[in-house]
């Protein structure tokens, strides 16, 4: 089950809304400001774990609560947050949780996270998780790390540079954020991003190319 259809199921009015612009419509209709924590390994050679923070938009939370609010009492109680955690684990397993992970442009396998943990809080849903490469990331040459919907149905934002964070880094890696701007994406991929590309209601791994990345170019 996809993540926009966790969406679907907050209520009939919607469904109806988002039935009508997907795919026809390829402009994401969730949006989350989002921060990502790298974990380094106790020598801090290696890349041990990704820690996750999605904050998402009024809308989308409003929707979440009047789903999951099964006592409607107008919040969500702890039982209702785990349900709307399992949900979401669930709907992301297909997808690889969002996460983009490359070394040297090769995909890096990663570990289901063992749980997706929920919160509400200021009226907005908060969505928290880690996951592990199956080995740990060696730092040594590209390193990409992101978050993107391959189905363009959600987007996730990193709206300062500083929520792409690694801490004790060492000096043998530089870090950039890397923003891709979407027109020249969309030149420079002209002859991939077809019109059967944009209306693939499974996503493409293609899209990543408009994601923001945290790079990390180590030297051994």
């Amino acid at each position: 089950m996809s993540f926009k259809r966790t969406v679907l199921k907050a209520g009939a009015a919607i469904a109806a809304l988002l039935a009508c612009t997907v795919p026809a419509s390829v402009h994401p209709h969730v949006f989350a400001e989002a921060r990502l924590d790298v974990v380094l390994g106790p020598d801090h050679q290696t890349v041990k774990a990704l820690r996750h923070l999605w904050r998402f938009d009024d809308l989308f939370s409003s929707t979440v609560l009047m789903e999951f609010d099964a006592n409607a009492d107008l919040k969500l109680d702890a039982a209702e947050l785990q349900e709307v955690a399992n949900t979401i684990h669930a709907s992301l397993a297909d997808f690889n949780y969002f996460q983009l992970v490359t070394v040297n442009g090769k995909d890096v396998k990663m570990k289901p996270p063992a749980a997706i943990m929920a919160n509400f809080e200021n009226n907005q849903l908060i969505i928290l998780f880690e996951s592990e490469p199956e080995t740990p990331i060696q730092l040594a040459g590209d390193i990409r790390l992101g978050v993107y919907d391959p189905t363009f149905y959600t987007a996730i934002d990193f709206t300062e540079d500083a929520n792409m964070a690694v801490e004790g880094l060492p000096s043998s890696c530089v870090r950039t954020v890397i923003r891709p701007d979407p027109d020249a994406a969309l030149a420079e991929n002209q002859q991939t991003l077809t019109e059967a590309f944009f209306n693939d209601p499974a996503g493409t791994d293609m899209s990543k190319i408009f994601a923001t990345k945290l790079e990390l170019k180590c030297h051994a």
